[in-house]
């Protein structure tokens, strides 16, 4: 094996969500079906607004996705606003993070930093 697939292996088995409460959206319409749910289920979640260009991105990605694993109870959604383009066309700055409670957006954060995020996912979540 090359050291890049030993990367893409690791990197791959830090990315194992346990609960099923990880999603990535990977159009607009799914985003707005995400969206809908989200509204309608009333269930707390964090929407993730990143791109694959984007450094901090990739850097928080990780992170987030082994947070899920920490809030069962809170959904966590992934989009990439390339991908997204319509749904996503007011996100100005890469991460942001978008905090869910009963239908309506409560929070918003910018920046990649995993203790920030983990304290906003600590206040928004039931656990």
């Amino acid at each position: 094996m090359e050291n890049s697939e030993v990367l893409k292996a690791t990197e791959t088995q830090k990315l194992i969500n346990r609960h099923g409460n990880l999603v990535t959206a990977s159009s607009d319409e799914n985003l707005k079906d995400i969206f809908h749910h989200i509204r309608t289920s009333k269930s707390a979640a964090v929407i993730n607004f990143g791109a694959s260009w984007c450094h901090a991105c990739g850097q928080i990605l990780p992170s987030f996705n082994k947070l899920s694993n920490k809030f069962p109870k809170l959904s966590f959604i992934y989009a990439d606003i390339d991908e997204c383009p319509e749904t996503t066309q007011h996100i100005r700055y890469t991460p942001t993070f978008h905090f869910f409670r009963d239908g309506e957006r409560v929070d918003e954060m910018f920046g990649a930093g995993e203790e920030r995020l983990h304290d906003r996912l600590w206040l928004h979540s039931d656990s």
